[in-house]
């Protein structure tokens, strides 16, 4: 039986997804990050599908979302916040590893991520920051930090927002966390991609541009990509492919 627990590590709420006959085991884990005003509980039918595969999955709250809200609604006014919350997750990411390492409830040594949106682009960020992590699924995310946050701050100038005068210092220091800066820090680990062709907000052209210039690369031998006829929705059948995915890969 697959159980859910509802948990917080080190002031991070999560929620735990894990085969009940498997809990007390070092397991293969696999962090799964939810997108731009979403929830953790939103996710669970990806945590229960991974953890199906014998996987103890987490589902952490990203900051200024759900349990972590600091009383304003999470919209597109705060689209200026969008980095400081996946910055809190890239932070965050050895806490919470570090906590199940020393529990002996994670395998050091097969760790995974995944995440939608938001969290994909968190997922393609954490794949450039920690190279101890051994596969990595992007849902309908970015893998280009810079490139995204110029369209997402065009939206913002839109929307009458004042961007910050170091702006372009700002996202300067985006460039360690973009794998398009750095397709080798994939340093020939198993990442897949899945996004939908009709998706309006992550557009699914950059990211597929992206996996076709690397595809050949030594460093990129086990990247793959899926593609569905999609909007910015995840369907089932992609939640199950992710399972599989981390089952043969981790």
């Amino acid at each position: 039986m697959i159980e859910i627990y509802d948990r917080v590590i080190d002031g991070i709420p999560l929620l735990e997804v894990v085969d009940s006959a498997l809990k007390e085991e070092q397991l293969p884990t696999v962090v799964f990050y939810h997108g731009w005003t979403n929830v953790k509980e939103s996710v669970l039918v990806h945590g229960f599908e991974i953890a199906k595969k014998g996987f103890r999955t987490l589902l952490p709250e990203a900051l200024y979302h759900g349990a972590r809200s600091d009383g304003q609604a999470i919209t597109d006014d705060r689209l200026l916040d969008f980095w400081e919350i996946i910055q809190q997750s890239i932070d965050e990411y050895p806490v919470l590893m570090d906590y199940y390492v020393k529990a002996g409830l994670t395998d050091p040594d097969r760790l995974g991520v995944t995440g939608l949106s938001m969290g994909g682009i968190t997922t393609c960020a954490l794949l450039a920051t920690y190279p101890e992590i051994k596969a990595g699924d992007c849902l309908m995310g970015s893998p280009d930090a810079i490139g995204f946050t110029e369209e997402v701050l065009a939206e913002a100038e839109k929307q009458g927002m004042t961007l910050p005068v170091d702006i372009q210092a700002q996202l300067q220091k985006l460039s360690a966390l973009s794998l398009a800066e750095n397709p080798a820090k994939i340093a020939g680990r198993p990442v897949h991609f899945w996004h939908g062709t009709k998706d309006e907000t992550v557009p699914y052209g950059p990211t597929f541009a992206f996996y076709q210039q690397i595809r050949e690369k030594d460093f990129a031998k086990q990247v793959s990509f899926s593609t569905t006829e999609d909007g910015h929705k995840v369907p089932y059948g992609i939640s199950q492919e992710t399972a599989c995915f981390f089952r043969e890969n981790l």
